[in-house]
């Protein structure tokens, strides 16, 4: 395997893949954020998508593709391309340190684009937290978030295929102790 410090942390909308990549942050591990090379590559193509989808305000290309799968591979396919790159070239960097490190891919499972990374580490909460939180924090409808959840694989399903799993269904001290004893099996697994 090309990538073998690399483990993808992935969840589901609202399961709090972020926070718990957070505590990862302060626990010293390096992340890759594809999310985040995401926007960075949707900036340098807005023009082109401006073209295509008639806008570039989040919201308004999110109600265009989640409805429609054609317009969803066309986004996709303008920006996913660039982000893997970028992955990569971090990844690289990341693998000569020689200790473990994280590869944030919220749609890991969905996609199936990154075969390079074996290990998984799912951030999991039911479906019913992750509708309740992504509506309070989004202030969207139920109708959206189900929408959205449509479009992801199961997190049940997540959960069976998942090396490593970290249970999100409490609260922030119950994550905290969690990401704490995956962190302690993490430093035995690479002798560190």
């Amino acid at each position: 395997m090309k990538y073998k410090n690399a483990i993808v942390l992935t969840g589901g909308i609202g399961t709090g893949k972020s926070t718990v990549g957070s505590f990862l942050k302060m626990f010293g591990y390096k992340i890759i954020d594809a999310d985040k090379l995401s926007r960075e590559v949707f900036e340098e193509k807005k023009e082109e998508i401006k073209k295509i989808f008639g806008t570039t305000d989040r919201k308004e290309l999110r109600k265009i593709v989640f409805n429609d799968k054609k317009k969803l591979n066309e986004l996709e396919n303008i920006i996913l391309p660039e982000v893997k790159q970028k992955v990569f070239e971090m990844a690289e960097k990341y693998e000569k340190d020689n200790v473990p490190y994280f590869v944030d891919l919220p749609l890991y499972y969905e996609k199936q684009n990154y075969k390079e990374f074996e290990k998984v580490l799912l951030v999991y909460a039911p479906k019913e937290i992750q509708l309740q939180r992504v509506t309070k924090r989004d202030n969207a409808t139920e109708e959206e978030v189900i929408s959205i959840l449509n479009n992801q694989l199961d997190i049940e399903d997540k959960k069976k295929m998942a090396h490593f799993v970290i249970d999100n269904s409490k609260d922030l001290k119950h994550l905290q102790n969690e990401v704490e004893n995956f962190v302690e099996e993490i430093k035995k697994l690479y002798k560190l």
